[in-house]
């Protein structure tokens, strides 16, 4: 039994986009027409693919598994077009990266985007865990992760690796100081990243190897999150040496015995890599391409 392309579709866009008003527009239809594709589409097989409420909508698990295949099939239709276009140079198109810290890549992409100013730069933010669920759910082009990667579905570039450090405010106890040791941290307020965070998972690390338990700590979502809260004082801050920056608010604290680096790796799906748009900013970063 054929499926309709364009009830698959109008499906894809409503699970993307959380809502059948945003589909809509992302397709360029009415909200009837679209809602009356997916509702074909039901109808035809006897099946639910959404849980309805006034004011949004949530797949079933049947719908979860189906947008599993749309998000594979709307990717290979993306990758053929690209494939039978590539006598063209790039003008137009997106290249979406999926980033736990954009300052590796800041270079690059400016670099990018000069050379092809008509290719779209999106950039979303998370913890490592996130973006490669944003990769693997195809709604990345890339994803940067805050450490090594070992795996044969992925392509993977290192592009640093950098101690992890401490930070506090300039007017916490420790501000005059040089440097510190894991054993201080014991009995210290702290600020740390959400679970799936690297640079938490480090730390924790870090700590069980010293024999050290990590004292009471304020959690937060973002690496700009645990900046403004250190800074108002709440607590010592962990990040990679490569993302202090110059920030007058803070003092940066290297922690003399903390052995494991940060590693930062840009990865793509090794069966996306043959895309152009792909492909391109892969060897620029590479360094392969002017």
């Amino acid at each position: 039994m054929a499926v309709s392309q364009a009830q698959l579709k109008a499906f894809h866009a409503v699970a993307v986009q959380g809502n059948f008003t945003r589909a809509a527009e992302a397709l360029f239809l009415s909200q009837p027409a679209v809602s009356d594709q997916v509702r074909k589409l039901e109808e035809r097989f006897g099946i639910l693919l959404f849980n309805r409420n006034k004011r949004s909508v949530q797949l079933t698990e049947l719908g979860e598994r189906l947008l599993s295949i749309t998000q594979r099939l709307f990717a290979a239709e993306a990758e053929a077009v690209e494939l039978l276009s590539t006598s063209r140079a790039l003008e137009t198109g997106t290249l979406t990266l999926a980033v736990d810290s954009p300052v590796h890549l800041l270079g690059h992409i400016a670099r990018f985007c000069e050379r092809y100013p008509g290719i779209r730069v999106s950039l979303v933010t998370g913890n490592s865990d996130e973006c490669l669920r944003r990769l693997q759910e195809y709604k990345a082009d890339f994803a940067l992760l805050g450490r090594a990667v070992e795996d044969d579905g992925l392509l993977t570039h290192v592009l640093s690796s950098d101690p992890l450090v401490a930070f506090v405010a300039r007017s916490h106890p420790w501000a005059g100081r040089d440097s510190i040791v894991l054993a201080e941290l014991a009995e210290m307020p702290m600020v740390l990243r959400e679970r799936g965070s690297m640079t938490r998972q480090i730390l924790e690390e870090e700590m069980r190897r010293a024999g050290l338990a990590l004292s009471p700590a304020i959690e937060v979502e973002g690496r700009e999150a645990t900046f403004e809260m250190v800074a108002a004082g709440l607590g010592v801050g962990f990040v990679s040496a490569a993302e202090v920056g110059a920030s007058a608010n803070v003092q940066v604290l290297p922690i003399r015995d903390c052995q494991q680096r940060m590693t930062e790796t840009l990865v793509c799906l090794r069966e996306q890599g043959s895309r152009r748009i792909i492909e391109t900013f892969f060897e620029m970063v590479r360094g392969r391409r002017a």
